[in-house]
């Protein structure tokens, strides 16, 4: 997890040509969003393949044979009248119609206040695009609940943690969808109390899916969670598709994506702004992980835009300790953020990660390009093995273009442990002050680099302009 940084410190750090581009690029996003709501939310997919035969088939509006609409059950969209009841009544007596054809739950316009609320099967959640469900402040209103078994504990804190927003747990055929409606956390309140100490268990996330398969999130926009937003786990057959997700950059753990434990996730076409990682791929917490056994395998991440200050594009762990393999990620953009992809893990941590494709990243304004550490992250407990040695290997980046960048790799492996099978392939790196700088950083790594720029260190053994470029699969995943 990022640092906290003073709010000071974040200010100066973001360049003030950034903050422009960053204005213009949010008003690009709109004016595509609004070409999108034009043709329905409907998608049209690009060479390259699109989503599985199931996600297809319930398409982007996720109609079912029945449909109701929020207010059909007392709701109130004012924003401060509580409807904690009258999701709770919709989706109880939605969740009846499974059998018949399954059943959609329509979020008018409005600002719709409530507690946390579960989904059901053969269920669509839509948001219209003038809708927000606002997440109460009211902590009577969010049940302790117990923590993943994975993880052996909360994240923040030891014990149980607090209720996530909107959950699922054993589902099947799930579609949270709309016409980018606002799913708003009120993060703040959340935020405030962690900082200060003032929360007696981990704070919830703001879409939780546990042990369910084919699950579709499309054209929602994601908005201030009190901590990860998006967060499938022990899952599979997930979409993510035309996600916004935002927060600001000195929101504590705001992760736009978090995979854990999942097989089978595709991620595409999505914008963050995150106060944490902007994909993080994750498989349980040292002992707790390796004793649960369940990996996060087969992802695909393609046309992702991210904005992470002090954060990564794309991170792997640190809780990576049922395992993490097959993971393709291209077409990538990152502005002003601290890595392009950065692995995480530790001594005590085991699994692996191995088996990583990524292809086509354009970066500005990058502390790293390329990061790896071996020693990163605290332990659950004392109770993890320090013999379980993570492995990390065959990882291989290619086609990446970086400008105003600090240092292009910082690569730390494990003594006596190295990552291993590192492939760097027709890499461009524009190092400010180059002549000042420590271009890389290399310890206990093996790999090899073709058309790198600047030249790697000795660790990565060059293998001239003439090689053949990293491996990127050439097979489809099948959902």
């Amino acid at each position: 997890m990022a640092l906290l940084m003073s709010n000071t410190a974040r200010k100066l750090y973001v360049p003030r040509l950034v903050i422009l581009w960053m204005v213009a690029l949010v008003g690009l996003i709109g004016a595509a969003e609004c070409t999108r709501l034009g043709n329905h939310g409907h998608h049209h997919w690009r060479a390259g393949g699109g989503w599985p035969e199931w996600a297809a088939a319930a398409g982007a509006a996720g109609r079912r044979a029945h449909t109701a609409s929020l207010k059909d059950f007392g709701a109130v969209g004012d924003g401060t009248t509580s409807n904690t009841h009258a999701f709770a009544a919709a989706i109880a007596h939605l969740s009846r119609l499974a059998a018949d054809g399954g059943a959609m739950l329509v979020v008018p316009p409005g600002k719709w206040l409530t507690g946390p609320f579960n989904l059901t099967s053969k269920f669509t959640l839509f948001l219209h695009r003038d809708a927000e469900i606002l997440a109460s402040q009211d902590l009577n209103e969010w049940p302790v609940i117990d923590p993943l078994p994975s993880y052996g504990r909360g994240r923040d804190s030891a014990g149980g943690r607090y209720s996530n927003f909107i959950m699922g747990t054993n589902l099947t055929d799930v579609v949270i969808t709309g016409d980018n409606g606002t799913i708003n956390g009120q993060g703040r309140f959340w935020w405030d109390k962690f900082r200060n100490n003032q929360l007696k268990y981990t704070r919830g996330y703001l879409l939780e899916i546990m042990y369910s398969d084919r699950v579709l999130i499309s054209n929602i926009t994601f908005k201030d969670s009190p901590s990860w937003n998006v967060h499938p786990v022990y899952s599979s057959n997930i979409v993510v598709s035309n996600v916004t997700i935002l927060a600001p950059f000195d929101s504590a753990n705001t992760d736009g994506i978090d995979p854990d434990s999942c097989s089978h996730v595709l991620i595409e076409d999505c914008f963050i702004v995150s106060g944490d990682d902007c994909i993080a791929i994750k498989s349980g917490w040292d002992e707790y992980g390796i004793a649960f056994n369940m990996p996060t395998q087969h992802v695909n991440i393609r046309r992702l835009t991210c904005i992470s200050p002090f954060s990564a594009t794309i991170a792997l762990g640190s809780e990576m300790s049922g395992g993490i393999q097959d993971v393709r990620a291209e077409n990538i953009t990152a502005i002003n953020t601290e890595s392009g992809v950065r692995i995480k893990t530790a001594v005590g941590r085991g699994g692996f990660v191995k088996d990583i494709f990524v292809r086509g990243m354009t970066l500005n304004t990058m502390k790293y390009v390329f990061w790896m550490s071996g020693n990163y992250g605290q332990h659950p407990d004392d109770k993890y093995d320090p013999n379980a040695i993570p492995v990390v290997r065959n990882i291989r980046y290619s086609n990446v273009v970086a400008e105003n960048v600090t240092i292009a790799g910082h690569l730390e492996g494990i003594p006596g442990a190295p990552f291993t099978g590192i492939c760097l392939s027709n890499v461009t790196i524009d190092v400010a002050h180059s002549k000042k700088k420590l271009k890389w950083n290399c310890t206990e790594i093996e790999g090899v680099a073709s058309a790198v720029t600047p030249t790697p260190c000795a660790l990565l053994r060059d293998q001239g302009t003439g090689a053949a470029p990293c491996p990127f699969p050439a097979d489809s995943f099948t959902y």
